[in-house]
């Protein structure tokens, strides 16, 4: 009786174990399409373009003000009266800040008193010369008096002038660091001045690419602040490389009417070589990858109709979500545009013509 017992429990076992092969195999040839082959996939297909590429090379760095001065003071004073606001334009001359200057003016009218008494000393002493009423010496003394005294009386000028803080150039100022009835000291800083148009791009790149610059060479530089392309042209290259980096520092000089660029921003620069080559492009999307590299899922035709075939590929550059394919495929080869991971090599497919996919739009033209 235990015999035939432990022979029933192992039929059973068997019979499970069998049956839930038997099922599984069942169940991925009903999700196959039945037993009558592989179910035909629905997908976007899309066509290897050829597009004229201009050449390219990426590099990053910041931008920089064509002129910045933080604006200070020469000599000491108490702040009189403050001319600007945090973030006004001003032209080249305009009056910033004045600093007291009634002292200095009560010293510049001593000064030209002495000055006129230098002179009526200078002319009386010119009418006695010549009747050697009075000597040479006494003449050359008299001119010494009169040039000390009209020097001292420019020192004191510019001295007052000094005290008047004037915009040495075009530019935005930035925030005012100072106030009215406050002593500044030589030095002290006013506000900061910035020349913002046109704006400097400052990047570094590899010695490698030396001889591929060059002066008015074209450039691209976007920006995490703006979602647009701001153009340039290199305006000058370093005359070394830096033994720390290997790389050769550059700058491009772009227009910015608008002020949108500030100094200080990250930048992205794309320089523009100035000829074109032909390349074939394909979406991102239409690229998967195995063991053995990049691969993309082409569509042929067959008597049964259309079905896919695994191509290995080499790629390329990627630009704006097309990559560029040097081998493996030709111009006007159609391929699986997205959606690999549900289709298989070998599978048929049918193609969804309301969403075929257009290169001229895919890269934006």
């Amino acid at each position: 009786m235990k015999v035939f017992i432990r022979f029933l429990v192992a039929l059973l076992l068997l019979g499970g174990i069998f049956g839930g092969i038997f099922g599984y195999k069942y169940f991925v040839q009903m999700q196959a399409g039945g037993p009558g082959g592989p179910q035909a996939a629905n997908v976007v297909a899309t066509e290897v373009h050829s597009e004229k590429w201009q050449g390219q090379q990426s590099a990053v760095g910041s931008l920089t003000a064509v002129d910045s001065v933080a604006v200070s003071t020469e000599v000491a004073g108490i702040i009189q009266s403050l001319n600007f606001d945090s973030g006004e334009r001003v032209a080249t001359g305009d009056i910033l800040l004045e600093l007291d200057k009634a002292v200095d003016r009560a010293e510049l009218e001593g000064l030209e008193s002495e000055a006129e008494l230098a002179r009526i000393q200078f002319e009386r002493a010119e009418d006695l010369l010549p009747q050697r009423a009075i000597s040479q010496s006494e003449f050359d003394e008299a001119r010494a008096r009169l040039d000390s005294a009209n020097a001292a009386v420019e020192s004191q000028q510019a001295r007052i002038r000094q005290k008047t803080i004037r915009a040495p150039f075009d530019g935005v100022l930035g925030l005012r660091r100072v106030s009215v009835g406050q002593f500044l000291a030589p030095g002290s800083d006013i506000v900061e001045l910035r020349r913002l148009d046109p704006i400097y791009a400052d990047f570094n790149m590899p010695e490698r690419f030396l001889p591929d610059l060059s002066m008015g060479q074209s450039i691209q530089v976007r920006t995490s602040a703006f979602d647009q392309v701001f153009t340039g042209k290199i305006t000058a290259i370093d005359t070394g490389i830096n033994d720390q980096t290997r790389a050769i520092p550059v700058r491009a000089t772009l227009d910015n009417a608008d002020g949108d660029l500030r100094p200080g921003m990250f930048a992205r620069v794309t320089l523009l070589e100035p000829t074109e080559r032909d390349v074939l492009t394909i979406p991102r999307t239409a690229v998967s990858f195995n063991t053995y590299g990049d691969f993309v899922l082409r569509i042929k035709e067959q008597d049964q109709g259309m079905v896919t075939e695994r191509i290995q590929i080499q790629t390329g550059e990627i630009r704006d979500g097309r990559v560029a394919v040097t081998k493996g495929l030709d111009e006007g080869d159609r391929i699986v545009a997205a959606g690999l991971i549900k289709v298989r090599p070998g599978q048929p497919v049918t193609i969804d013509k309301t969403v075929e996919m257009n290169p001229a739009e895919v890269t934006g033209r």
